[in-house]
């Protein structure tokens, strides 16, 4: 393995560090990611339990702030909820703006590596082709080990890239897809938060 990295020149070196860190961050964000985590499935009821037992109060509010991504947005909502409808809705826009920001962490960084890393390995086609002809020009075409060295180095690197940048690639589309599903999870609770306070809506407080 190490001979195939030395093969494939310097531009190996960026493209090694470009798979590391895309490792990384598809580690942490499938720990990070985790629907169940991010909206806890009888959070919404709890709440409700709270405000039809009179039970809530800005020490909940608080600590329902620091459960969940969902407990921040829902907690915003509740604590402009006696303003009105409007205020609530707008305060719950802001929360889950921040809270979209969050979960796209690091995703930008993906999306990135699978882009630049086919662009290094095209480069290293490049800087191997170049050696090559330089070589032809220098000592004409009867050294043929030369030209083996320079077409590896070419072919080494452009498959390297393409390697790093086609699982890259899947997962930034798979954490997307993801993401897309949780956003549509918490808006559809935090409506319900606002219809069942400002509304006819009542909300289910069986564990589900």
């Amino acid at each position: 393995m190490f001979e195939l990295v030395k093969a494939g020149g310097w531009l190996m070196l960026p493209i090694i560090i470009c798979s590391i860190v895309a490792v990384a961050i598809c580690i942490e964000r499938y720990f990070v990611l985790n629907a169940k985590t991010i909206a806890p499935p009888n959070l919404l009821a709890e709440v409700w339990g709270w405000i039809k037992n009179n039970q809530l109060d800005a020490a909940r509010i608080r600590q329902l702030k620091t459960t969940s991504p969902l407990g921040r947005i829902l907690a915003a909502g509740l604590g402009n909820s006696h303003h009105g409808r409007d205020a609530m809705k707008e305060s719950i826009q802001e929360a889950a703006s921040q809270v979209v920001h969050d979960l796209e962490r690091y995703l930008n960084a993906l999306g990135t590596i699978a882009a630049v890393t086919p662009l290094l390995g095209l480069l290293g086609t490049v800087i191997g082709m170049i050696k090559v002809f330089t070589e032809i020009m220098l000592q004409g075409t009867g050294n043929a080990a030369v030209f083996a060295g320079g077409i590896s180095e070419a072919l080494i690197t452009t498959a390297a890239g393409i390697g790093v940048a086609i699982p890259a690639l899947m997962m930034h589309r798979f954490y997307s897809g993801k993401i897309d599903s949780v956003i549509v999870t918490l808006e559809q609770q935090a409506i319900k938060l606002v219809d069942a306070l400002h509304g006819d809506r009542k909300i289910d407080s069986k564990p589900s």
